[in-house]
């Protein structure tokens, strides 16, 4: 029952029902022309590509990844928090573009790709609701990489209205919104459709089942990497314990060795205790059982 209240109150912030809404094609169609003012004949969601997984690097799950009729590709991403957005934009584009190109192929056939973050805060604290990045040149901005990368940051709490489209600035306002007003009325018609959107998905009952079943595949997941990492802590502090039971035998080795000697020197005394090394302490242990004399044996631990 707490799933079925929590899917009810879900908002376009959610990653759930963002997913669920733009990808629909005409939805996200309708985004992307918005804010790139560019006209888009076909829009193609690659449902396959929410996840992208290179078994030999980190693991990346799409929002919405979406090719045009130019075969542009475009990542689009809804973030509610800030956690190293410039490098995660940074490795969203590099696995994009592994996936993109087969071995073999020429650099020349990667399409341009876009990742659009879309955040519920000011990333750059500059007042601004839409940042752009491209590489250019430090030395000479008017030269530019041309590496068809672009990065786009979108916040809710831009201060610059007159800078952007009426239209994007609506669009952000419906993001920012909580749950009781993104059912109001507006007179933006794009907004209007995507709350439509949000209640047609949330009548859909499977839907609903859908979400359930997508927070138990997280939270199962969530498990696992906690299970892991506990496994993980576990092991090391178990290989840290039987480390310094080892260190520790040795010294008392030692000492026993070099106790038939006599009283040991407090000198030699606090270098066998600062000793922490296991491989050193062991040798030691051979030293001490050779040496017939304290000044023999300071002499040779000295060349260690």
């Amino acid at each position: 029952m707490s799933n079925k209240r929590k899917f009810q109150e879900l908002t376009i912030r959610d990653s759930f029902m963002f997913a669920a809404v733009m990808v629909q094609d005409d939805n996200c169609k309708k985004f992307l022309e918005m804010l790139l003012g560019i006209n888009i004949k076909k829009i193609e969601i690659s449902y396959e590509k929410c996840l992208i997984f290179n078994p030999d690097c980190k693991g990346v799950r799409l929002d919405v990844y979406a090719n045009d009729e130019n075969n542009t590709r475009y990542d689009v991403e809804m973030q509610v928090a800030e956690q190293e957005l410039g490098k995660r934009i940074r490795y969203y584009h590099s696995q994009m573009d592994m996936d993109l190109l087969e071995s073999g192929h020429n650099y020349k056939e990667l399409p341009a790709t876009y990742v659009i973050f879309i955040c519920n805060f000011d990333p750059f604290k500059k007042g601004k609701y839409c940042y752009t990045f491209e590489n250019i040149c430090i030395e000479d901005t008017t030269i530019r990489l041309c590496d068809e990368s672009i990065s786009i940051v979108l916040s809710t709490e831009g201060k610059n209205a007159d800078s952007i489209p009426k239209n994007l600035k609506n669009f952000l306002s419906f993001v920012k919104e909580d749950n009781s007003k993104n059912d109001s009325e507006t007179e933006d018609e794009y907004v209007r459709q995507l709350q439509k959107s949000i209640r047609k998905l949330k009548e859909n009952r499977k839907m609903e089942r859908g979400f359930m079943a997508w927070i138990d595949i997280r939270d199962e997941i969530r498990y696992e990497i906690r299970d892991e990492v506990r496994n993980e802590v576990r092991d090391e502090v178990r290989n840290e314990v039987r480390n310094e039971i080892q260190i520790e035998n040795n010294r008392e080795f030692i000492f026993e060795i070099l106790s038939e000697l006599g009283i040991i020197p407090k000198e030699i005394e606090d270098i066998i205790k600062s000793e922490n090394r296991i491989n050193i302490l062991k040798i030691m242990v051979k030293i001490a059982a050779k040496t017939t004399s304290f000044s023999e044996f300071e002499e040779k631990i000295s060349k260690l």
